[in-house]
C-alpha cells in the first residue's frame, strides 16, 4: 500500500483508508454509525496499557442511544497492537492527504468531509462482492466477530458487555457464535471438571 501511495496510484487513499477503518471497526467491536463519528481526537494515553501510546483509549462519543435518549458515551481500551500500527500509519500517512478546511474527523471521503454510514456500508458491500463472500455479511458482522473472538480467548464476558456497550449481558450472549471447535473444547472441559478422581470416589463414600 505504501508502494501505492508512493505512485499516487487512482483510488489508493479511499482504500488505504477502508482496509484501516475495517480494521478499527472489529479491533475496538463499534457500529458503523460509531466509527464514522469518530474525531481524530478521540483517544487517549491509557497509564495501564503504555504500550498502545496516544491510542490506548478511543471515546466513542455516538453510541446507540435507549429510547428517545441522546447518544451515549463510553470509552474502549485498546487490545490489539496490530490495530495502533495500523490506524498510526492511517492517521500520519493518509489522513493529511484527504482531509479539507481543517476537518477533525478521523474518516474522509474523497471530498475531504466525514465519512457517513451509508457510505461505509456501500464501501463494504463492494469489497464482499469481490472476495464472493456470502452477501449476509455487513459491517456489524466484525462487531459480532470481535464479541465472539475475544470470548473465545477467554475474556471475562462483563469486560466484552462493558467493551461494546451493552446494557445487559443477555445481549452480549446473542452476538456471540462461537465456534465448533471451541464448542468441542468448552465440552471437554466441562466432562473433566464434572468427571470425579478415584480419589475423590474414595472419599466421597467415607
Amino acid at each position: 500500500m505504501s508502494r501505492l501511495l508512493d505512485e499516487h496510484r487512482k483510488g489508493a487513499l479511499p482504500a488505504f483508508r477502508d482496509a484501516t477503518l475495517f480494521k478499527v471497526v472489529y479491533a475496538w467491536g463499534m457500529r458503523a454509525s460509531e466509527a464514522v463519528g469518530l474525531d481524530i481526537t478521540d483517544f487517549y494515553r491509557n497509564p495501564k496499557a503504555p504500550q498502545f501510546g496516544e491510542f490506548g483509549v478511543m471515546q466513542i462519543r455516538h453510541g446507540k442511544s435507549s429510547r428517545g435518549g441522546p447518544p451515549k458515551r463510553r470509552a474502549v481500551v485498546t487490545l490489539f497492537d496490530w490495530a495502533v500500527d495500523a490506524l498510526q500509519e492511517y492517521v500520519e500517512q493518509v489522513r493529511p492527504l484527504m482531509v479539507r478546511d481543517g476537518s477533525t474527523a478521523l474518516w474522509l471521503s474523497e471530498r475531504g468531509t466525514r465519512l457517513r454510514t451509508r457510505e461505509l456500508e456501500t464501501r463494504f458491500a463492494t469489497y464482499r462482492t469481490a472476495l464472493g463472500l456470502d452477501e449476509v455479511l455487513t459491517p456489524h458482522a466484525l462487531r459480532h466477530s470481535y464479541v465472539t473472538h475475544l470470548i473465545e480467548s477467554g475474556v471475562d464476558p462483563a469486560f466484552v458487555q462493558r467493551q461494546v456497550g451493552h446494557l445487559h449481558q443477555s445481549t452480549t450472549a446473542i452476538y456471540t457464535g462461537v465456534s465448533a471447535d471451541y464448542m468441542n473444547t468448552m465440552m471437554s472441559q466441562a466432562i473433566e471438571r464434572t468427571r470425579l478422581r478415584p480419589s475423590d470416589e474414595e472419599g466421597a463414600g467415607r
